[in-house]
């Protein structure tokens, strides 16, 4: 069974972002093993490059696998073809890790070391729905490769 490993920066604080979560890591637990690391936001600082510097060095010590940065600038797939990606990540590696950035972005250091990344479009999603969209199409991507009907 796969591990699968979601880093984000930042917590859901809205109960209906923690819900929809939920349900959706209930659902994954049937064909992946879950954890979801949540790298405390750096909100503390006034300056932005030491705010993205921190959390990225927290995202760093937390990679492991098969890595994969969300971008607005990175490639598009549709759901069959994340599907595919995923199902092709597991028969490389036991561990694929997505990377959901902070307000600010992620520093250099993380796009270096993060070669493959993924947007769910040319528009920005506040994270917390970042989050849930993840987490859905990774639930997507299983049953479409399952056979089931919840694609349709």
């Amino acid at each position: 069974m796969i591990n699968v490993k979601i880093v984000c920066v930042g917590n859901l604080k809205e109960r209906f972002w923690k819900d929809a979560a939920d349900e959706y890591l209930k659902r994954l637990t049937k064909f992946c093993k879950i954890k979801v690391i949540e790298i405390q936001e750096q909100n503390k600082y006034q300056d932005v490059n030491k705010i993205i510097e921190l959390e990225g060095k927290k995202i760093i010590e937390n990679l492991e696998g098969e890595n994969y940065l969300l971008d607005i600038y990175g490639k598009e797939y549709t759901s069959e073809e994340f599907a595919s990606l995923i199902e092709k990540e597991t028969l490389k590696t036991s561990i694929i890790t997505f990377v959901i950035g902070g307000s600010y972005g992620v520093s250099d250091d993380v796009k270096k070391k993060i070669s493959n990344k993924i947007s769910f479009g040319k528009v920005t999603y506040p994270h917390n729905l970042a989050r849930i969209i993840l987490l859905e199409q990774i639930y997507r991507s299983f049953m479409i490769e399952s056979g089931a009907r919840y694609h349709k």
